[in-house]
């Protein structure tokens, strides 16, 4: 009997060690996840539409709280598709930065929850910042992650984005 109980509390201690060993290694689909924000970032910044809007889902939806409406984010992309040309040939500059509060999913879905600061500048114009809380989700297709469906809320502040500070 205290035989059985012994190997119980062995396996139960190699199991949470050999967990707590997993848990130490990076998580491959976080890295996926981080690799495709640093594409849409650096897309932004270089005006470069097509690579943007290829990491959308051809049916993704975009929820704007602020501009109090749901639509594809085909009809979102074409109304960005300007602001992507004028940064490309320099008549504006971009840049969006995210931080995440919450990142579920599994190795075919993914609920990213956080904060993006997007900064834009028109030629001639002063420099404009947004903080917008959003939600994401996103699946994997054919090994690339596609957003499914972007919700921006209502603006935050500056203060709020700092609270975000990695």
């Amino acid at each position: 009997m205290v035989a059985d109980r012994l190997i119980v509390v062995l396996v139960v201690a190699m199991v949470a060690r050999c967990g707590g060993l997993l848990a130490d290694q990076p998580d491959p689909r976080l890295a996926e996840l981080d690799a495709l924000w640093g594409e849409v970032d650096r897309a932004v910044r270089e005006g470069d539409f097509e690579t943007y809007a290829a990491r959308c889902h051809p049916e993704g939806v975009l929820v704007s709280e602020s501009k109090g409406l749901s639509q594809p984010l085909s009809v979102a992309l074409a109304r960005w598709k300007s602001e992507f040309a004028a940064t490309r040939e320099g008549r504006m500059t971009a840049e969006v930065e995210t931080r995440f509060t919450r990142r579920l999913g599994d190795a075919t879905t993914a609920h990213e929850s956080g904060m993006f600061r997007y900064t834009s500048r028109m030629e001639g114009k002063e420099s404009h910042t947004d903080f917008v809380p959003f939600d994401a989700l996103l699946v994997k297709r054919e090994g690339r992650w596609l957003i499914l469906m972007e919700h921006q809320k209502a603006h935050a502040t500056q203060a709020e984005w700092e609270k975000l500070a990695p």
